[in-house]
């Protein structure tokens, strides 16, 4: 998956359901839904630890905001066959793209993540 300036993404909480946002960098917003940084939707503070489990990326914010729309009305069925299919696509993409920001997640209670920027 190339990297663009806007991405729409899901995330699987701690009670398995799926959360669905827009941002523009995946593993600080991943970081904010865990408490690792200030910030994060309400909906996944209660259903921590979070785990990115699909996401596309877009060059315009309009793209990946239709998106977020989009799946958000998607029966959770569909939204599981998207993950499944993402995955069986980019076995690798959510590993290699924490690895490229070198990023390393604490529990939440350290409050701690590194990043090279």
């Amino acid at each position: 998956m190339s990297k663009e300036g806007f991405y729409t993404y899901m995330v699987e909480c701690s009670d398995g359901s799926l959360y669905t946002g827009w941002t523009t960098d995946l593993v600080q917003r991943v970081a904010k839904h865990n408490g690792q940084l200030p910030g994060g939707a309400k909906y996944t503070r209660a259903r921590r630890p979070v785990k990115l489990v699909w996401y596309t990326s877009f060059q315009r914010k309009q793209e990946a905001q239709s998106m977020e729309y989009q799946v958000k009305r998607m029966p959770r069925e569909q939204k599981r066959a998207l993950v499944a299919a993402f995955v069986k696509a980019h076995p690798t993409a959510i590993d290699n793209l924490l690895a490229s920001q070198k990023c390393t997640f604490q529990d939440s209670s350290t409050k701690e993540v590194e990043r090279a920027d």
